[in-house]
């Protein structure tokens, strides 16, 4: 990404490909834009694809205030004002779902159309790990390098059905490394809390434009039933199953994935 937008929490960093209607890519926690390498080409063929690191993740700066879904909305918004994108099509994995969610809901900001693959939506929400996390996270900002790079590569290993790749690690692991990135990681996730999501849940039947709900049959983080649950409180909305796919959708069937979307966003 060689792009930098510059937002009175911190920096965001941002990529643009192809041409054709807007798109925007979310991605969720302790995710990147990384994630979205193997379905970002096909998009781009008919899309300009624009794609971000939230504020705290990745290639963004990872600042010691708030980074907290309370604040990712108002980037969004901030961020599409920026790119000139009046309704452009959104497609949200987790956090970056309800990112998606809380912009439209909560700013009136209109989308084209919406994707929602696995997103955090429908209380309660949050692992024992995150809880741990909450209580002791300067303990675990300490850490011991070695330690904290064998508790997060653990971790997010079980976002995936499949067995995680070797680059796939690393790439996800790389942003949450060093002196910087350790204690970013525990940050995100010690400010997780339901009430961003416990806001908006009432407000999901006003939802309008056309909506898909794509979710990992096998996924462990947010079961399957959290999608069903979401798909019956939008109007209108499709509802699609993918199997052989844990939480990280966009790894485990990165070609089934893009193949779930195209008919939907072309038609």
């Amino acid at each position: 990404m060689r792009c930098t937008y510059s937002s009175s929490n911190g920096f965001v960093r941002y990529g643009v490909s192809g041409s054709g209607p807007p798109l925007v890519l979310i991605h969720g926690t302790p995710w990147s834009s990384f994630n979205w390498r193997h379905i970002i080409p096909g998009l781009s063929e008919f899309f300009t694809v624009y794609y971000y690191d939230l504020l705290g993740y990745g290639k963004s700066e990872k600042p010691e205030g708030d980074v907290s879904l309370g604040v990712q909305h108002d980037l969004f918004k901030a961020l599409l004002n920026e790119w000139q994108l009046e309704e452009p099509i959104v497609i949200g994995h987790d956090f970056g779902g309800t990112t998606a969610l809380r912009t439209h809901l909560l700013h009136g900001v209109p989308y084209k159309k919406l994707v929602l693959i696995d997103p955090v939506a429908i209380g309660p929400w949050g692992s024992p790990f995150f809880t741990h996390v909450n209580q002791y996270e300067a303990a675990f900002r300490g850490l011991p390098d070695a330690m904290h790079e064998a508790l997060v590569s653990t971790y997010v290993q079980g976002a995936m059905y499949q067995p995680m790749p070797e680059d796939t690690r690393r790439g996800i692991l790389h942003p949450w490394l060093g002196s910087t990135g350790r204690p970013a990681f525990y940050r995100q996730i010690a400010q997780a809390r339901q009430r961003y999501t416990d806001e908006i849940e009432p407000l999901y039947a006003s939802i309008r434009m056309p909506t898909l709900i794509l979710w990992g049959r096998e996924d462990e983080w947010i079961p399957v039933e959290k999608g069903r649950a979401l798909h019956s409180r939008i109007p209108g909305a499709s509802f699609c199953i993918i199997p052989d796919a844990g939480h990280l959708v966009q790894e485990d069937q990165p070609a089934v994935l893009l193949g779930k979307l195209l008919p939907f966003l072309l038609a």
